[in-house]
């Protein structure tokens, strides 16, 4: 414990010695002033007398016992009045769980750094105060250690022995997962349930919270224990961070890339950030952005005023970038910021760009002039590979699989690849969720005639920009929609366009026949199958691969597998802190183990779709690293107010154990006539 005592209210304890002090001395100097009168004999006024010696108003200070007590007094009531604390760190409990938060912003480097970055980490601070408090367990005592991001673990379960503990507080080992908490009061509960501490006593266990607060679950918690937060991290850390990154090809010219980033500044201070862009770590271009502090859009009463002071200094926020990169080859695009900081997991993030291709595009159909006429219009592969024109029979006969997306013009085919992307016109394939109404016999699909648009999705990717509001059909299928199902145009007599996933497959249904349609004759037409056929592209080395979070595991489906040749036993994962090899199994889905910390893994020998893997925050609630002042879930301020112990006021104590009974001395003095 820290006995040096830290004074919260000295101004007004000054203030009130200042008036009470020399007031109760000025008591004890003057000197009473009496009226002269005559009388007959000064034999008994001797007393009187010896006051009457010094005709001056103040009088020596002799020795007295009353002054001193009452000095006393008075020095413990200011004392009291000054409000003194003093710090020190709570002992375990009987029965205790530690809870250690080892997510993302637990690796900042703000704690002994005047700057907020450069010192040691909060799980640092985390582990070494937690094995302060293995120290203090008592003989009998027993405790457990959880460390938890966005899971949880058990590192040691209930034991009474420190240097288990203290070994597994120090085997922690930090990620870049989000911090949850929900999961670890859980493990916590259940393990408390078994303890047999807890089922002889039914002792309340004190959960010990480690962490700097930035729980994404906070409105779920509920714990059965006495929970004890202790903050972790200072309000003064400096952190600027990649929150959004995203990049896509052009459509129409496949080697150009657009990249987008934005930013984020979680300090207290306005700060010009300078933005990087590299291709495989070379080739840098640079742009500046300058934020404006997230903090401030916390306290709405300063939001405006600061707002108009910064804009008084031509401080204008800019908060995000652009860049058009020309890329014939697949590259690692990295976007990092260049302003030194406390957390570095958010500092930059990457995007994985496969080779630019065209489409491939098949067209099967009896003849129909709107839609040859645009698919010669397109932009996509030449032939053999597309766009390709075939007959009904001749797609049953070649069976291709070579399309990524294939167009269906009054046809339901008897073959359809197992992945991929099909656009139907006036029919739709069998064996699907998604069906076309039956005749009481099963003969044939029911239509429904003179069909217009009721509505449609002009929010859809595939439909923004495009107006249906003329459309016609003269007849058109009647669809029995499954709810997975999402109808893009509704009708007046039931939906006309549905898109329908199902297994690897995305199929976009138009429930009507174009040649009994006025839809070829408009706009709206080239523009609806052009970003038809973008948006099926999704998937195929026309997009950017997925990037994911910290923690993620990717589902590795088998046809990547099955396109190497030849399909591998084990495959090796390489990544930060990662080289781990893996089996391969025969069937079914393969997953990646979880990965953990942000950066750029890859599979040996490279998987398609997998060869390079991008994990990125990108996550506000991380990269804000101003610690939260109340418990998880709870109004409740944590354990360590100051200095990383709690706060004992020892104002009551002054006046309880002191300043009462010397009251009671000095009124003893006072009616006993003692002297010195």
């Amino acid at each position: 414990m820290n006995w040096i005592p830290k004074f919260l209210n000295m101004g007004p304890a000054i203030t009130a010695a200042a008036l009470a002090v020399p007031a109760l001395m000025a008591l004890y100097f003057l000197k009473l002033r009496r009226k002269e009168q005559a009388v007959s004999s000064t034999l008994l006024w001797r007393k009187a007398i010896q006051d009457l010696q010094v005709n001056a108003p103040f009088q020596k200070l002799r020795r007295n016992l009353l002054l001193l007590l009452q000095l006393l007094l008075l020095a413990l009531l200011i004392a009291a009045l000054a409000r003194p604390v003093v710090n020190y760190t709570p002992g375990a409990g009987r029965m205790c769980v530690i809870l250690i938060d080892r997510s993302a912003s637990m690796n900042a480097t703000d704690i002994d750094s005047p700057d907020g970055a450069g010192g040691r980490s909060r799980l640092d601070e985390a582990k070494a105060k937690a094995r302060e408090l293995v120290l203090t367990l008592d003989r009998n005592g027993s405790a457990m250690v959880i460390a938890f991001d966005d899971s949880a673990e058990t590192i040691q379960p209930f034991t009474s022995d420190p240097a288990a503990l203290r070994s597994a507080i120090d085997s922690i080992r930090p990620t870049d997962r989000r911090s949850r908490l929900k999961m670890a009061f859980q493990l916590a509960e259940a393990q408390t349930n078994f303890n047999p501490e807890q089922l002889r006593s039914h002792v309340r266990p004190d959960i010990w919270v480690y962490s700097d607060g930035r729980i994404a679950d906070a409105r779920e918690l509920s714990v059965r224990g006495d929970m004890r937060y202790v903050k972790i991290g200072t309000d003064s850390a400096r952190n600027v961070g990649v929150v959004a990154l995203s990049a896509k090809r052009n459509y129409e010219r496949p080697t150009e890339v657009q990249v987008f980033a934005r930013l984020a500044n979680f300090g207290a201070e306005p700060v010009s950030a300078d933005v990087e862009l590299r291709i495989d770590g070379a080739n840098p271009r640079i742009a500046s952005t300058f934020l404006l502090p997230e903090r401030w859009n916390d306290d709405p009463k300063t939001h405006a005023a600061r707002i108009d002071e910064a804009k008084s200094r031509n401080q204008f926020s800019r908060d995000s970038v652009e860049f058009t990169v020309e890329l014939t080859r697949a590259a690692v695009i990295s976007i990092e910021q260049r302003t030194k900081d406390a957390l570095a997991a958010d500092d930059f993030a990457q995007v994985v760009v496969p080779p630019p291709r065209n489409l491939s595009v098949g067209l099967v159909t009896d003849g129909n002039y709107f839609l040859e006429k645009l698919m010669a219009s397109l932009n996509v592969k030449p032939p053999p590979d597309g766009p390709a024109v075939m007959l009904p029979t001749d797609w049953e006969s070649r069976r291709a699989t070579t399309y990524d997306v294939v167009i269906f013009d009054r046809y339901s085919p008897k073959y359809l690849p197992p992945a991929g992307g099909f656009i139907f016109f006036g029919d739709l394939p069998a064996d699907l969720k998604l069906s076309a109404m039956k005749s009481p016999d099963g003969s044939r699909n029911l239509l429904a005639e003179d069909n217009g648009v009721l509505n449609w999705k002009r929010d859809h990717p595939i439909l923004r920009g495009v107006n249906l509001g003329k459309l016609y059909a003269a007849k058109s299928l009647r669809l029995n929609v499954p709810p997975e199902s999402e109808v893009l145009v509704d009708g007046l007599k039931g939906p006309l366009v549905v898109l329908h996933r199902e297994g690897h497959a995305t199929y976009l249904v138009v429930g009507f026949d174009l040649m009994q349609s006025n839809w070829p004759l408009k706009v709206s037409f080239p523009v609806f199958v052009h970003a038809a056929l973008q948006y099926l592209a999704l998937g195929s080395d026309m997009n950017v691969r997925e990037a994911y979070h910290p923690g993620e595991s990717p589902r590795i489906d088998p046809a990547s597998l099955q396109r190497m040749n030849p399909t591998p036993a084990a495959i090796t994962l390489r990544g930060p802190g990662m080289d781990q090899r893996l089996t391969v199994p025969a069937t079914g889905d393969f997953a990646l183990p979880p990965l953990d910390h942000v950066g750029l893994y890859r599979t040996e020998p490279p998987i398609p779709q997998f060869e390079s893997i991008a994990v990125n925050l990108l996550d506000p609630a991380e990269s804000n690293l101003l610690p939260a002042d109340r418990a998880p879930g709870s109004a409740e301020p944590p354990v360590n107010v100051a200095g990383g112990r709690a706060r004992l006021d020892l104002w009551w104590w002054i006046v309880a154990c002191a300043a009462l009974p010397l009251t009671m001395i000095e009124w003893w003095v006072y009616t006993r006539r003692v002297h010195l």
